[in-house]
């Protein structure tokens, strides 16, 4: 399976393989300004923002052959076919040029109309919707629009990687709240209380998580909501995996709470639920004041999101939905087969909720995550990404991602068994 997604790392500039031109190029520049150490030329808000835990995994999945990867964080699906099709015809069409900065009007309200059709929410879409360059881009929007520098932002431990260095490269201050395994990986909101101090501005919340699979439950939510109305706190809802919930469990947005549209913002994309990671296309609402900031932001760093990919949603709101259905049943189909065959093979597991990623513990079998992942990537080509790699609490963890194959997943459940025996437990 072809390594493809936004987990992949780039080398880094102490990567053995970064010799060449390259790096002899950067030598030469360094002694050219007479800079000893490059490191004094970054930011130092940028120089405190640790590096990916999971590049040098990628790195070395790339030099290898046959390797069964459960590690990258998009599903294997195409992109369905009418929505190729229509950014196709947006070409020949010559929608080729910028959209408006808050991106295709049609595309914004057909999005608002969705979100209060599946939950009952209403967003204006020219005052209160903005087209983003995917939800990675929303959630740096939504960080420098509302941190000031020093303001605290809490946040759950795990949690997906990028959220703590965001509210970081805004000039904030990440409140890591640890989650536990026996409780499903759900932030506990008394927890979230006793974290809040005089500089806490806001709490950041990704259900269905990634790395977890954990969805809040309705009680969870509202506890969480009466928290940020006492203590007035903005909210970031990260909820690009919201169409992918199993189990019976349900999505609810703490936006369609009483009194929490004005003090959140919402985001959200076509990337998981609709196959269409490469398109770059996410959505962000907000209240007027804080969607303005984010506007403001996106003007001067992005100007639009990519037109052709704006034509490609439209087409996945229009006409998506039976995809979304018939690849939500197969994440489930395959759910099911890793989070048992985990639990049968003594590594205990969670049952994830939603996404597409299993979390299974690996403290029992006498390896640290990282060198677990380490181990079984060479002795036996599967690759899982270390928990560690979304947070200190991520410990003793790693994230399989079940969005490949069932036979992959059955093949690799296999290896992993084989390797099972070999582990310093087993012996």
């Amino acid at each position: 399976m072809p390594i493809a997604s936004n987990d992949r790392p780039f080398a880094s500039d102490d990567d053995p393989r970064r010799t060449g031109a390259a790096g002899a190029g950067s030598a030469a520049a360094a002694r050219a300004t007479g800079s000893v150490d490059g490191a004094a030329r970054v930011a130092k808000r940028v120089q405190a923002v640790p590096g990916s835990g999971i590049r040098r995994f990628f790195d070395i999945i790339a030099s290898m052959d046959h390797v069964i990867s459960l590690g990258v964080g998009e599903p294997d699906f195409v992109t369905p076919w009418p929505i190729s099709e229509a950014a196709i015809r947006a070409i020949e069409q010559g929608h080729t040029h910028y959209t408006s900065n808050l991106g295709l009007l049609e595309l914004r309200e057909a999005i608002a109309r969705d979100l209060e059709r599946r939950y009952g929410i209403e967003w204006d879409p020219r005052d209160e919707m903005l087209i983003t360059t995917g939800v990675s881009e929303g959630l740096d929007l939504a960080a420098r629009a509302i941190i000031n520098p020093g303001d605290e932002v809490i946040v759950a431990d795990p949690s997906y990687a990028a959220h703590a260095p965001a509210i970081a490269l805004a000039g904030g201050v990440p409140v890591s709240i640890k989650t536990e395994a026996a409780q499903g990986f759900v932030l506990d909101p008394s927890d979230v209380e006793a974290a809040i101090t005089p500089g806490t501005r806001a709490l950041l919340i990704a259900y269905p998580s990634n790395p977890t699979g954990a969805v809040l439950d309705r009680p969870t939510l509202e506890a969480l909501a009466d928290i940020a109305r006492r203590h007035d706190l903005l909210i970031i809802s990260d909820e690009i995996y919201d169409r992918l919930v199993y189990g019976g469990a349900v999505h609810t947005p703490i936006a369609a709470l009483p009194g929490m549209k004005n003090r959140t913002i919402t985001l959200g994309g076509f990337s998981k639920s609709h196959a269409m990671t490469g398109w770059r296309v996410g959505w962000a609402a907000a209240p007027p004041d804080l969607f303005g900031g984010m506007l403001k932001i996106h003007q001067y760093a992005m100007m639009s999101a990519p037109t052709v990919a704006q034509y490609a949603a439209l087409e996945a709101i229009r006409a998506g939905e039976e995809y979304v259905v018939s690849m939500r049943e197969e994440y489930d189909r395959r759910r099911q087969l890793m989070w048992r065959g985990f639990n049968d093979l003594g590594l205990a597991c969670s049952e994830p909720r939603g996404a597409f990623y299993a979390f299974p513990s690996v403290a029992q079998t006498g390896y640290d995550d990282e060198t677990f992942a380490e181990q079984l990537l060479i002795s036996e080509q599967v690759a899982v990404v270390p928990g560690s790699a979304f947070g200190a609490a991520g410990a003793g963890h790693v994230r399989a991602c079940y969005a490949t194959s069932y036979e992959d997943i059955e093949e690799a459940l296999r290896r992993i068994r084989r390797f099972l025996h070999h582990a310093p437990m087993a012996k």
